[in-house]
């Protein structure tokens, strides 16, 4: 367990006792495998499996973490890729091939790296990186965006999503701070990274299906750091009224009167990287509601109902993700500003050069499985 002075429960978030018994709750629901469900009982998703690893490794549970990371290893398709969703026994649930599911090993994999210091885990989780984001990058379209999935035939599917690309982002940064401290160069790694950052800032139109009610599409282009300082203010403060019910939380999408503690706690971390620490704070305080006395949290209420939407569901993805807000505003943890950018490449986002431009087009979304397996 992380000191008290590693926490933030005066700053909104969870005292160092509270913050072990929500690790717990998650550790709780841990199969023997390492798969984390959504709840006791229910599905796996690879990207809030990773977010529930990282909770782990906040918490202290290095062991919990690391058979976490070892189940993705051992799931891990031939092309790099993971199904979206996970029964117990490995059985698949859905089975479409997320570009940003795939691609959130590698966001995990370096918190545990900063939580740990272990290079040898680091080495160890090296080629599953490595594989997803040959599956992520095959997706890169010539504007630089990446397209959100696969189908389970290896189709791409038509189309990016932002909140997508923007966490597929911060993945690829991650995967190339992994990539430098084992002594890896990945200069087309860097190059995507560039591309995929100007895509994000400068938005084109048609790069990205509309999700403007969606609370993600406001706040993730901050939360991974593309739009920051003064022009992140201005974007957090021109739609914090759609999508923040105050003392409540983020609504989910702007025009339904449900909140979410995850999207909550995500905002908080968005308004932190801005420097809006007040409104981190009071974000962050906000998901109180919404949790148990177990020290685990519901999804989302319902709003002036109080109805808890889904009907009494409890997720560990949001109990992972009020952990992580948590670190981040307490800013003791090792891992606590991983999410701010800590140790990660800076990001490029002007216009790229011609000849690198050039070498990103010879490098279109395939239309199938030509030069990887695409076997489940």
């Amino acid at each position: 367990m992380p000191p008290p002075e590693a926490c933030a429960g005066g700053l909104g978030g969870l005292t160092a006792v509270e913050l072990e018994a929500t690790v717990d709750a998650i550790a709780s629901v841990q199969l023997a495998d390492g798969m984390v469900p959504w709840f006791d009982g229910g599905h796996a998703d690879p990207w809030n499996h990773v977010e529930a690893a990282m909770a782990l490794d906040v918490g202290g549970r290095r062991r919990e973490a690391e058979a976490a990371y070892r189940w993705l290893a051992e799931s891990q398709r031939p092309d790099g890729a993971w199904h979206q969703y996970y029964l117990a026994g490995g059985r698949v649930r859905e089975p479409t091939l997320d570009a940003n599911v795939t691609a959130y090993v590698a966001t995990g994999t370096w918190h545990h790296f900063l939580s740990t210091g272990d290079t040898g885990f680091l080495e160890e989780l090296w080629p599953v990186v490595e594989r997803a984001f040959e599956f992520v990058l095959a997706l890169q379209a010539p504007g630089g965006e990446v397209i959100w999935a696969r189908h389970a035939d290896g189709t791409p599917w038509p189309f990016a999503l932002l909140t997508a690309s923007c966490s597929t982002l911060t993945s690829l940064r991650s995967a190339l701070a992994a990539a430098g401290r084992l002594g890896h160069e990945r200069p087309d790694w860097e190059l995507a990274a560039s591309a995929l950052a100007s895509a994000i800032a400068h938005r084109r139109p048609g790069a990205f299906v509309p999700k403007d009610r969606w609370a993600m599409d406001w706040y993730y282009p901050v939360l991974c750091g593309v739009v920051s300082g003064e022009a992140a203010r201005r974007r957090l403060a021109a739609s914090r009224t759609r999508f923040v019910m105050d003392g409540l939380g983020t609504r989910c999408v702007a025009d339904r009167p449900w909140v979410t503690a995850a999207e909550t706690a995500e905002c908080a971390l968005a308004h932190l990287a801005a420097g809006e620490l007040e409104w981190a704070r009071r974000l962050l305080a906000s998901t109180r509601h919404l949790r148990h006395d177990d020290g685990s949290y519901f999804t989302g209420m319902v709003h002036p109902e109080r109805v808890h939407f889904p009907g009494g569901e409890r997720t560990t993805y949001t109990a992972a993700a009020v952990v992580l807000a948590t670190d981040a505003l307490g800013g003791r943890g090792p891992a606590a500003d991983l999410f701010l950018g800590q140790g990660l490449q800076p990001l490029v986002t002007g216009a790229l050069r011609a000849r690198d431009h050039a070498t990103l087009l010879t490098q279109p979304v395939d239309d199938g499985c030509a030069s990887r397996s695409c076997g489940g």
